[in-house]
This record gives structure tokens, sequence and C-alpha cells, in this order.
């Protein structure tokens, strides 16, 4: 698989990404290895989890595929911090809380240091330079290799890129930050990602298939085993149920029909060649899923299919992102 840069740093990723946010949930031990396995055959590196996913049970399961199955030094392994359990509080950007959780993911993912660690969301109660502090500590340690955020809209993602170039005392920069960009999710287009495009942070796509409907499984009927009959997931999946994501669908399965390959693969090759993308993170439930989504390798769009979704599905941006010197 291709290999690119993360950002502007010296880390390279596989072009598509492993997500683990059903690991140690709706997805068991046997399965989580039959994924690592044909991600890590096809040449991927990237594994994404989070230190909230199954309560820790998706790092647990991680660490313990490392070594037996797939060796360590083979993976870019990337997990997050910052999200509670706390009714009153979704987020603690604290610089306390966030090395405890970097230190309790090290332990469950068995090893010394992750090669990229995100703040999971901002944190409006925590100052923003504390947080970022964190950073510095994680890296300066060892414990963490690079850094990224993760959910910052546009403004939390300038400042605080912003505040590390200006900050004599920073000891890091930004590698990455992870939003969903989708076909049917194309709002960080508005300013998350010219922002990252011009701070040279990478772009890492999660739910970059519409969170399952863009494959086109749910065009007639919600399947029995798919994440939209899940009692956890399908209010996940219920948003891109509506009128305007079956007309995306049925372009991109148009489009897929033409070029005798799966909505699938053309849903995830156009985002993953959308500029400024580093990697898409693709979450499965079995190894076949996995693999039909990695066989997008062998996949590029020709243009004029790429401007036929991109005018399909293109957002509503006005004043003040476009045309607002003409009005």
């Amino acid at each position: 698989m291709e290999l690119r840069h993360l950002g502007h740093t010296g880390l390279r990723v596989s072009r598509i990404g492993l997500g683990t946010l059903t690991w140690g949930r709706d997805t068991d031990e046997h399965d989580a290895a039959e994924q690592l396995r044909a991600f890590w055959d096809a040449g991927g590196t990237l594994v994404d989890t989070a230190d909230v996913y199954a309560d820790g049970g998706a790092e647990y399961l991680l660490g313990q595929l490392l070594e037996d199955l797939v060796p360590r030094r083979d993976l870019v392994i990337a997990t997050k911090a910052g999200s509670v359990p706390d009714p009153d509080r979704r987020f603690d950007g604290s610089r306390g809380h966030l090395l405890d959780a970097l230190d309790a993911s090290l332990e469950r993912l068995g090893t010394d240091y992750v090669d990229l660690w995100q703040v999971h969301a901002f944190d409006p109660g925590t100052p923003l330079e504390e947080t970022l502090q964190a950073l510095d500590i994680a890296v300066s340690s060892g414990r963490a290799r690079y850094v990224g955020v993760s959910n910052f809209c546009g403004w939390q993602l300038a400042k605080a890129a912003t505040w590390q170039l200006a900050s004599p005392g920073a000891q890091t920069r930004l590698a990455s930050t992870q939003m969903e960009y989708s076909l049917l999710q194309r709002g960080v287009e508005r300013e998350v990602l010219p922002a990252a495009l011009d701070l040279g942070v990478g772009l890492l796509p999660s739910s970059p298939l519409g969170r399952g409907v863009l494959t086109g499984k749910y065009r007639h009927t919600t399947p029995a085993d798919s994440r939209g009959a899940s009692e956890h997931l399908a209010p996940f999946v219920a948003p891109y149920l509506d009128a305007e994501a079956s007309r995306i669908v049925e372009a991109v399965t148009t489009a897929a029909d033409g070029l005798a390959t799966t909505a699938l693969q053309v849903a995830l090759a156009w985002v993953r060649d959308r500029p400024g993308v580093a990697a898409p993170i693709v979450g499965a439930r079995n190894a076949q899923q996995l693999r039909a989504a990695l066989s997008v390798e062998a996949l590029t769009l020709p243009h004029e299919i790429c401007q036929a979704l991109d005018d399909v599905s293109a957002p509503v941006h006005r004043y003040p992102d476009q045309d607002w010197s003409t009005l």
C-alpha cells in the first residue's frame, strides 16, 4: 500500500488506516485478529484507536495482538485521550487528565510509546495552552512520537497550531487532525481543511464511507447485521438515511456501475485522494469487509467521475467563504 507523509512531518502512514471503534464490544478477539492480519498483509500501517473505545477494551485488544500477530515496529499506532464519561463534562483537556490517560493507554496497549497521540476533542473548560503543554510533555518524555487533534473546528485548529508556532517553549507541532469527512459530510471543507492545508496539518478522515451508508447497503432496507441495526450504533447511522443522502448514494452507485467496481470503492477513493488527506480511517465488521475496502488501492477515479461526485454532493458555502466580493 502506498505510504504518505502525515502533514509536514517525517512520519509516513499507509494511505488507508484501520479503525477500531467496535473492537472489544461488537468485534471480538478472533475478528479483530483477522482484521489486523489482513490489514498488515495488504501493507497497512496506521491503526487508530482511543481510550474510550469499549471503555479501554479496544486498546487492550490491540495490545494483546501486538508482537504475537504483527510486529509492533511495523505499525503506526494512534490513540486519543480527552473524552470522559461524565454527564456534566464530556471532555477533559487538562494536563493532569491527559497525561494520566496516556499512561493508562500505554499500559493497555503494552507498549512504551504511541506513534500518534491525539486530543479527542476541544475542551472549553481548560485553557488551550495547558492542553498543548500536555502534548509537549508527552513527546519530550518519549511516550508519544507525534501529536494531533480530533474534532477541532477551524478556529480551534488554527489557534492550537498558531500557538505552537508562536510559543518559544513549544517543543512539538500538530501532525494531524482527525475529522469526519465523506461525500455525505463535507463540512470540513468550510474552514478545517483550508486551515490544515495552510498549516501543514494532515487530515485523517473518520467515517469516510458516511457511517456505512455510502456502500449502498441501506438503499432498500436495513440489514440485520449492519451498524444501522445495532443497538449501540443505530443512532450513529440514522442522520445519513435521509433523502439528500439517498440522492448522493444513487450517484455513487451509478459511478460504480460505470467503472465496474463497487460503491464502497468509489466513495473511499474519492475521499482518499482529496487535497490534504493523509489517510481515511476505515472500520469494518469483519476481515471480509476490510479486504473489500483495502482493494481500493488499485482504483483511481477518473477526473470526470470526481467532478460529478463533487457536484452532486457539494455543500452550500456562501458568505464569507466564497463569492462574497460580488455581493
